[in-house]
């Protein structure tokens, strides 16, 4: 058994997939739209792990939730780019691009080194080795 896919909705669908594309190296399957639902999906292939499906749905609401704080349920997605150095250079990219550090770069107890940001739509991703 393995994740096939993890989805995400969004308000603002080509942005998110630009972001994607931009950092992580995705490449992106065409473009899904029902014009009589309002409905539009992308599904994002990465190297090699599960897809990402980016979800648009002209009425799901905005979350209510503030970013800042931590909820249950999923929390952030995690990247692995392999070293050290690679978690540096794409936080670096992130903040010169504007995107909100929330927790990094650091080693963790478990002695992984890592970098927390938030995407553009406020899901935490995480960037480790």
């Amino acid at each position: 058994m393995y994740i096939e896919h993890v989805a995400i909705w969004t308000k603002d669908i080509e942005r998110l997939r630009a972001f994607y594309e931009m950092y992580f190296e995705v490449q992106t399957g065409e473009k899904y739209v029902n014009p009589k639902r309002g409905f539009e999906f992308y599904f994002l292939q990465f190297v090699s792990g599960p897809r990402l499906e980016l979800m648009s749905l002209s009425t799901i609401p905005q979350t209510r939730d503030n970013i800042d704080w931590q909820f249950t349920g999923i929390i952030h997605l995690a990247f692995s780019v392999g070293s050290e150095p690679q978690v540096d250079q794409l936080t670096e990219r992130l903040d010169r691009d504007s995107y909100r550090t929330v927790d990094g770069p650091r080693h963790t107890g478990d002695g992984c080194y890592k970098n927390v940001v938030f995407a553009p739509d406020g899901n935490r991703i995480e960037i480790t080795t």
